[in-house]
């Protein structure tokens, strides 16, 4: 039985049903993450650097463009993945599409603000929602003046897109308090920029919680390797001492968080599915993918770098906080509607920011295609039920879409709208995930 069709103008792609266990390697580009933040560092760098395996997605693609417009400059090397970058001085009088990456519009108003003029920013429509006021205030709150417009003409400080910052070629530096409660990302957005600052940083996190922890702490690492002196010896506080960025040659480790639809696969259909180049030891919130995976009823293993996690088609419920890697929830929200007893994700009320609000999104679809899923104040409860086709929005939201896809190998007739908002993190996902179950790219859209 197939639900009636959502009303959506967007394309639709036929999510295809696994035949039998799968027995696979994923090949998994590039983390965004690591990525963006290593661009922004190599952009602001004592001399010129070269990352070796980025993610060449539209995030990246968004954020090298807008580096570009500030004053860098960002070629290809033998490989789109390979990018040489060569630092100049942060230039203004310019304007930056920041699409829908937040990496985007929220690293870059502090580097923006070290720029000799006035640097606009604005994205998509989804984007004029997620949520700017605490990076805004913070830079507010360090003598830098960003004016919105429209509703948001005469705010002391936007709260969203757009707006437009204006550089006056240097940030004084010194103590500001914000609330990241929101996104960690609003404190790493200070940091990164904060060794061109004239005077130390000292940031204080003032909100009751902290998302997403392991990406300001991926931050940190990413200072620290650079040779940039940061304290974080005392919770919620943070203090960067200006100092030179060192021109580095990097390589990039794989999206461990865009690899955990593919392994999840081997636990809804069965079989075996690799990762290779799995790091022994990560800043990335993908790491928790292997042992949530076991809970769930897999068996994860890593030798010489490659991941296995292995499936019989049993999928067991779990209570698990996921503050500390929010990203994984659609993933593991989808397992839960698959699995043999309810499941509790809890500590993700940050997902109501996201590309989409991720609680009411999941909420909605899962219940769409007859599951049950319900939000709580900080996450989702999932209780299995009967599932049928039917179609899956994705609200313009990579993550829902490769959801969806896992959703798909087990239920017939789900039909995932506008599955090529993966390009977001992961271009070409449905040829990848066609590969992994052994069809060529006959299933591409």
């Amino acid at each position: 039985m197939t639900s009636a069709p959502a009303s959506t103008d967007l394309p639709l792609w036929d999510a295809p049903v696994a035949d039998g266990p799968l027995e696979a390697t994923v090949e998994v580009p590039g983390s965004k993450s690591l990525t963006n933040r290593a661009l922004v560092l190599a952009a602001l760098a004592d001399g010129p650097g070269t990352l070796r395996g980025a993610l060449r997605s539209r995030d990246a693609d968004l954020m090298i463009a807008a580096l570009r417009s500030l004053g860098a400059t960002v070629t290809e090397g033998e490989a789109p993945s390979t990018l040489h970058v060569t630092p100049g001085p942060v230039t203004g009088s310019t304007s930056i599409d920041c699409g829908l990456a937040g990496t985007v519009m929220r690293f870059l108003p502090p580097v923006a603000a070290l720029a000799d003029g006035d640097v606009r920013f604005d994205g998509d429509p989804e984007a004029r929602v997620r949520p700017m006021q605490p990076v805004l205030a913070g830079l507010h709150g360090l003598g830098v003046r960003v004016t919105g417009e429209g509703d948001e003409a005469g705010a002391t400080v936007p709260s969203h897109l757009p707006f437009t910052v204006h550089g006056r070629g240097h940030v004084a530096g010194g103590s500001v308090d914000i609330d990241a409660s929101g996104s960690s990302q609003f404190v790493s957005a200070l940091l990164l920029a904060a060794p061109r600052f004239d005077r130390p940083l000292t940031l204080r996190h003032i909100g009751t919680t902290l998302p997403s922890l392991p990406h300001i702490e991926m931050t940190v690492a990413a200072l620290r390797e650079v040779g940039v002196a940061v304290d974080d010896s005392r919770d919620g506080i943070w203090q960067v001492t200006p100092g030179p960025i060192a021109a580095r040659d990097l390589r990039v480790e794989p999206d461990l968080s865009n690899a955990a639809p593919f392994l999840a696969a081997a636990l809804v259909a069965g079989g075996t599915v690799r990762v290779p180049g799995w790091p022994t030891s990560t800043t990335q919130p993908g790491a928790m993918v292997p042992e949530l995976l076991e809970r769930m009823g897999g068996t994860a293993s890593l030798d010489d770098g490659v991941l296995s996690v292995r499936g019989t088609g049993e999928i067991h419920g779990i209570d698990v906080d996921l503050r500390a890697g929010g990203e994984l929830a659609p993933t593991f929200a989808v397992l839960a509607a698959l699995a043999d007893s309810p499941t509790r994700l809890r500590g993700i009320a940050h997902l109501r920011g996201h590309e989409t609000d991720r609680l009411a999104a999941l909420a909605a679809e899962i219940t769409r295609l007859g599951g049950r899923c319900e939000e709580t104040r900080d996450g989702l409860v999932i209780t299995p039920r009967p599932l049928h086709g039917g179609v899956f929005r994705t609200y313009a939201d990579h993550r829902m879409a490769t959801s969806a896809a896992l959703l798909g190998l087990r239920v017939p007739d789900v039909q995932v709208e506008n599955v090529a908002t993966t390009a977001k993190t992961l271009p070409g996902f449905d040829g990848i995930w066609a590969r992994m179950l052994g069809r060529g790219t006959e299933d591409q859209d």
